[in-house]
């Protein structure tokens, strides 16, 4: 297991659960073609690419050069006069069909995909390209599932309404308990974490409102 600093970005759910048994990052999925309509999905990809650079590692056939060039295009290369880092990972064009599609179609290129690729060759290929590994455990306090719980961000009658909130401060789309606690500790440390919490009920409840009026989560 390698932890990553980059945030890496795959196509599917499959992916995702291949690599997160080899790596510790965080990995967001498109969704296939998915990503095309949905603002809230690349305006999160484009504010966490500001913060931690991304990694795009999607399959090497003609659909995921696609989403790759899609990504690249919807998070541009600078953000106030600073590079975004992204790092193009590329698997090899194996022949072959993933197991579990086993009686089912494989790609129309008949090439395995992020999924379908060994656990070895995917470190391997990470390392080869440049991935950040962080090699200390960083000593910064994190924000836990206990915190969301006594922020009544989880667990209580008005969580969602307070989820909504944080979302808006983060300028990022709506999304479950644990993805937000995710996505918070990537954008924030626990300082900046509980002065944004510290101020629902001070006038800013309609914040997420506010945000998605001003920014519309879209990414040109």
């Amino acid at each position: 297991m390698i932890k990553i600093k980059q945030t890496i970005i795959v196509e599917g759910k499959y992916d995702r659960i291949k690599l997160k048994s080899i790596v510790d990052a965080n990995i967001i999925t498109t969704d296939g073609f998915r990503i095309y309509n949905d603002s809230g999905k690349r305006s999160l990809i484009k504010n966490i690419a500001e913060k931690t650079g991304i990694i795009i590692l999607t399959d090497s056939d003609s659909a995921g050069r696609r989403i790759r060039n899609f990504i690249k295009s919807c998070v541009g290369d600078i953000n106030n006069g600073e590079e975004i880092k992204i790092l193009n990972v590329y698997i090899p064009r194996i022949p072959g069909k993933e197991k579990r599609k086993a009686g089912k179609p494989g790609s129309k290129e008949n090439i395995l995909g992020v999924e379908g690729t060994e656990k070895d060759l995917l470190i391997d290929i990470l390392k080869k390209f440049g991935a950040d590994e962080i090699n200390n455990v960083e000593n910064s306090k994190k924000i836990t599932k206990m915190d969301f719980y006594g922020d009544k961000l989880c667990g209580h009658n008005d969580s969602v309404k307070k989820r909504k909130y944080l979302c808006g401060r983060f300028n990022i789309p709506q999304m479950s308990a644990n993805a937000l606690l995710e996505t918070v500790n990537i954008l924030a440390d626990y300082d900046e974490y509980r002065k944004i919490v510290d101020e629902y009920g001070e006038g800013h409840e309609n914040c997420y409102a506010c945000c998605t009026k001003k920014n519309k989560f879209i990414v040109q």
